[in-house]
Parts: C-alpha cells; structure tokens; sequence
C-alpha cells in the first residue's frame, strides 16, 4: 500500500475508497460531488490531488471525520492497512463520541414497540377493554 504515484498526490475519489471510507469508488465520488467531503478547508472534486499532510473532512450521514493524511494508495487492501493510511484528529475522535452518547441517550427515551404483546401484556390489554 505505498505511494505508487509519481509527483506525490493521487485523485481524492481514488484515495477514500482505498481508505476505506467509502465502499465503491462511485460512492467516493458521489459523497464528493454532494459536497461531503472538503480538503484543507476547500470543497473538493474528484480529481483533486491528495498529498500527504493535507487534512480531510468527511461527512457520512451524522458522523463527520476530520482526518490528516498520513500516507498515499491508490489500491484497496485490508482494513488494518487502510488505517494507516490518516491520522483522526483528537477533536474529531471526541466530537464523534459524544454524538453517539447523545444519539444512544435520545435512542433511550424511545419507547420501542417493535414486538407483539407477550401473554401478560395481552390479558392485560384485555382487561382495559373490557373494563371499558
């Protein structure tokens, strides 16, 4: 997974999907083109050149990364490679764990009624109708 490029940067599309930040390369460009993803501040294009150093933000859905590229691919290989491939701010990480407290907290409140009413539930439920 070294750099395999030339002149030190690699398409930006070509560079998440090695990263493992998106599954396909259409996906990338896709994110890319909705204007999900900024390099150094500035909204990117798919063919813009990433290089080691520059800082990413990504956003997926309600998580958003902001990672530093540490070094280039431009092939897919295993996750624990991929990883190496940027750095995650600690701002990032800290901002990412608590918008999953807050998203398990309210996720909490929920009252989920995904499933039938067991037996007790029922007679229960019975019992209010009638008393009706």
């Amino acid at each position: 997974m070294a750099d395999t490029t030339t002149d030190g940067h690699i398409r930006l599309d070509k560079w998440l999907w090695a990263a493992r930040f998106y599954k396909t390369r259409s996906q990338a460009a896709a994110a890319i083109k909705g204007g999900h993803v900024r390099v150094n501040g500035q909204r990117g294009k798919t063919s813009t050149g990433v290089r080691i150093g520059d800082q990413l933000r990504v956003t997926k859905g309600a998580v958003s990364f902001t990672v530093d590229v540490t070094a280039l691919a431009d092939k897919r290989g295993p996750a624990s490679v991929a990883q190496t491939l940027y750095a995650e701010t600690a701002a990032s990480s800290a901002a990412r764990a608590q918008a999953a407290a807050q998203r398990r907290a309210v996720q909490a409140q929920v009252p989920h009624h995904n499933k039938r009413p067991d037996k007790k539930q029922r007679r229960a439920l019975r019992r209010f109708k009638q008393d009706r």
